[in-house]
């Protein structure tokens, strides 16, 4: 099976400080939902794995959270993508779940529902704790500097404040990602940082 895990907020929309709390609050970033299509047509399965803590902290319900997916959804499918599955994790950070990115939970979730390995599945978030979800789970990680960029680099720069870090390839979005994976630049078996233009 040829699988793409996603992040959801930094790597296909815009994210938030105070959180996406209604479906118009949510932006694609550019090239990001042409690249989830581009991905479909060359038989990747797209799964999202998402905490959404503002589920816990009173910001928005389930309801507005599937209503918020639907826009999303549906303007993935106006590009010509799909999205196999929605993950997400509904706590907060001192709720002690195992679903809650750092953790594995969610990631072996997908692994099991799809009965897959994750071993070679690549793992694109923008953050240090979606990296470290995927290391976690097994998944091979890469990150997008399209959302906060908490470690302020630059595509294809190594990260160097963590040793399980270093090899990991970084990439300015969605669409670069999407283009080094199907230009063969990147993939399951050998990962390799994005060219300098």
């Amino acid at each position: 099976m040829r699988l793409v895990i996603l992040d959801r907020d930094g790597v296909i929309n815009h994210d938030s400080d105070t959180h996406i709390k209604s479906p118009d609050e949510w932006r694609p970033i550019s090239g990001s939902l042409e690249a989830i299509a581009r991905l479909c047509r060359a038989d990747y399965k797209i799964v999202i794995a998402t905490n959404q803590s503002g589920i816990a902290r009173g910001l928005f319900n389930i309801d507005t959270l599937n209503r918020i997916h639907s826009r999303m959804l549906d303007h993935i499918h106006k590009k010509g993508g799909a999205v196999d599955a929605i993950f997400i994790c509904p706590h907060d950070s001192g709720d002690g779940c195992h679903c809650r990115k750092p953790e594995p939970g969610m990631l072996l979730d997908i692994a099991k529902r799809l009965k897959t390995t994750l071993h070679g599945v690549l793992f694109a978030g923008d953050s240090v704790t979606d990296l470290h979800a995927a290391i976690n789970a097994g998944a091979q990680p890469v990150l997008l500097l399209s959302g906060k960029n908490e470690l302020d680099l630059i595509p294809g720069q190594r990260i160097t404040c963590d040793p399980a870090l270093c090899d990991v390839p970084v990439f300015q979005n969605l669409a670069a990602f999407t283009d080094a994976l199907l230009e063969g630049r990147l993939n399951t078996n050998t990962v390799a940082p994005e060219r300098r233009s």
